[in-house]
């Protein structure tokens, strides 16, 4: 076996795992306890409390599912979808055509609002898709395109829909008000903007959700019927699955550097390191790729300079500089960069890090 010793010093700039912060990855390497045991069951509910306040929601059912962003995004399907199931989703980017194959494989009626790639969610066309949807879903921040749709005005429309978001690489990063914005189903990822290590999705849902829950999803392991019970504390504990104890334990060191720092606090930081890696890309030759007035903050999509080789630009980025930063995906792969400041790495010094890193290989 090789290992290659350098990894650990790399600095992630693009759309994946964002440098976790140290207290996140102090507290995952902490001797393990049961998962019945009251300290963690302690451990669970102080999460649980804190990704109330950085998803802007009251939701007793709050907690971080066993799994990544993507084991959130098919419970907020399974346990929701049945078959024949009228289901609208705005498509602007991978994440939008993922949330189409997990209703379609569930044999729901899927009506695809499709987007140009680097376009926003058009609320009209969102809303007029269908008369009568069981379910509207739509992704907050696409994290493919760099786009942030305006998902308050499609909640406040919803009609009898129930409205479920992707905000994984929104929440912690930007303003999430969940509750204000009328989502009922919402799930996110620990690696982007709450800087811990990937491997849990943040997820909530509402008391008008849970009264349509699926009796008995297709799935056994996302049945959210069952893990309620543990997570709600609803009389005893029902055991349901292993919790992956150090893994919370590290989405909780996490919640807490980020509510002490205050919510305002990250995002302002996000924003204004964000700001500093787009002026710096666009001082270089970048050209922006996602709409004008619809960018997420602290997530950069922007077409290469002319005659810059994509692959062997990443490659020597990351081989020499020890950095790494995310190429386009789908119909703009190799034309464009999804260049990021999210977590520990929005800090002025990692930015500055990163765009002289980037000018060595692109000028």
């Amino acid at each position: 076996m090789v290992i290659d010793t350098q990894a650990a010093g790399r600095l992630l700039m693009g759309p994946g795992p964002s440098n976790a912060y140290p207290e996140s990855l102090a507290a995952a390497g902490r001797p393990l306890i049961g998962h019945l045991d009251p300290v963690f069951l302690a451990i669970l509910d102080d999460t649980s409390a804190g990704l109330r306040a950085v998803m802007g929601t009251d939701n007793e059912l709050t907690f971080p599912i066993s799994g990544t962003g993507s084991a959130g995004m098919e419970a907020a399907f399974v346990n929701w979808v049945a078959p024949g199931d009228v289901v609208v989703i705005g498509v602007n980017g991978v994440f939008g055509q993922r949330m189409c194959d997990v209703a379609d494989r569930l044999g729901a009626e899927v009506v695809k609002v499709e987007h140009e790639w680097g376009e926003a969610l058009s609320v009209e066309r969102m809303l007029s898709a269908h008369p009568a949807p069981a379910i509207i879903a739509a992704v907050h921040a696409e994290t493919s395109t760099g786009v942030l749709s305006d998902v308050a005005s499609i909640g406040a429309n919803k009609g009898d829909a129930l409205f479920l978001v992707d905000c994984v690489t929104s929440v912690g990063g930007v303003p999430v008000e969940l509750d204000a914005w009328g989502v009922d189903i919402a799930y996110s990822g620990t690696q982007k903007c709450l800087g811990v290590a990937p491997g849990l999705a943040p997820f909530t849902a509402n008391e008008r959700a849970r009264e349509r829950m699926l009796d008995r999803p297709v799935s056994w392991y996302l049945d959210l019927n069952m893990i309620e019970k543990y997570v709600t504390g609803e009389g005893a504990r029902a055991y349901h699955h292993t919790a992956p104890i150090n893994a919370i334990r590290g989405l909780h060191a996490g919640l807490a550097t980020i509510l002490a720092e205050g919510l305002d606090a990250v995002f302002e930081r996000h924003r204004s390191c964000g700001g500093a890696l787009f002026d710096g890309l666009m001082s270089l030759g970048f050209e922006p790729f996602a709409q004008e007035g619809n960018r997420i903050p602290h997530l950069t999509t922007a077409y290469l300079p002319e005659g810059v080789d994509d692959a062997k630009a990443r490659r020597t980025l990351l081989e020499d500089f020890g950095i790494e930063v995310g190429g386009g995906l789908g119909p703009v792969a190799g034309k464009i960069w999804r260049v990021s400041a999210m977590g520990e790495t929005a800090r002025a010094a990692h930015v500055n890090t990163g765009l002289a890193a980037i000018t060595a290989v692109v000028s």
